[in-house]
């Protein structure tokens, strides 16, 4: 097949490939955690932790894309809540060293990031900054824009939970209809894709121009907190996407399940 005698115009054709990804919560012992980060402490978690790193490596490692969103908690802190009982690492800076290696192995040419949940990445000092300056990351804040190829993308962490499966959306599309007032007023951009984190679970709604989702986490099942408190399906991966040009994109969520719990018998 010969080539379009107009190469430029050809080459221009090549989608910018944005991976988006959060909440790896690395220093927990169900974070993501690189087999060069675990350590001799006893868990039962740790072959939860090896498959997990295992997916993620095969899926996501050299990736090569254009272009990250983290969008928040990518460490997981001091654990207060559990008394530390749930933490391969205590120290900071080696929760920040884990999370740097862990999005070096996706090999991203640009990264964006966004602040997590200060229970998770500092209170008087935010660590996220400290691994945002370690990646050389274009930016990090509490909320905001990035325009790829004339798709608009807000991206912000926090989000509230529902306790019921047919809520999941609503608040997306609240903070979906927010974005659409506060760009009828003239003071912020209207967005075509609305990227949000924390909830641990992956949903997605829209209309034509507008996509919203919550991202997957990457932090595995069976925390003391999530076990003992919470109901709901939680959901481990990250999303994929390739843009061609203004609201015209293709996206794909990579999706990690662990295997079947056994059952106790009687």
């Amino acid at each position: 097949m010969p080539l379009p005698t107009n190469l430029g115009d050809f080459m221009a054709k090549k989608p910018i490939k944005l991976i988006a990804m959060s909440d790896t919560h690395c220093g927990h012992e169900l974070g993501l955690t690189p087999p060069a980060w675990e350590n001799n402490k006893p868990s039962a978690k740790k072959q939860m932790r090896a498959a997990m790193w295992k997916w993620f490596k095969k899926t996501a490692g050299g990736m090569n894309p254009d272009i990250m969103i983290f969008n928040g908690d990518a460490i997981d802190g001091k654990g207060q809540a559990s008394g530390g009982s749930e933490q391969l690492y205590m120290e900071w800076q080696d929760q920040v060293d884990m999370a740097e290696d862990v999005i070096k192995v996706v090999n991203p040419a640009a990264i964006y990031m966004s602040y997590g949940t200060a229970y998770h990445t500092g209170k008087d000092t935010d660590w996220e900054r400290v691994l945002a300056d370690q990646l050389s990351a274009k930016s990090i804040g509490g909320e905001d824009d990035l325009d790829v190829r004339g798709t608009v993308i807000n991206y912000k962490h926090h989000l509230g939970r529902s306790g019921v499966p047919h809520g999941r959306t609503a608040a997306i599309l609240r903070d979906a209809l927010w974005n659409e007032i506060w760009a009828g007023r003239g003071e912020y951009p209207r967005a075509g894709i609305l990227l949000r984190s924390h909830v641990h679970y992956h949903v997605f709604a829209g209309q034509p121009g507008l996509l919203a989702l919550t991202l997957p986490s990457l932090q595995g099942y069976g925390t003391k907190y999530g076990g003992r408190r919470m109901t709901g399906t939680v959901d481990i991966g990250f999303v994929e996407f390739d843009f061609y040009g203004p609201n015209d994109y293709n996206w794909t969520t990579h999706i990690w399940r662990a295997p079947m719990k056994p059952v106790t018998k009687a």
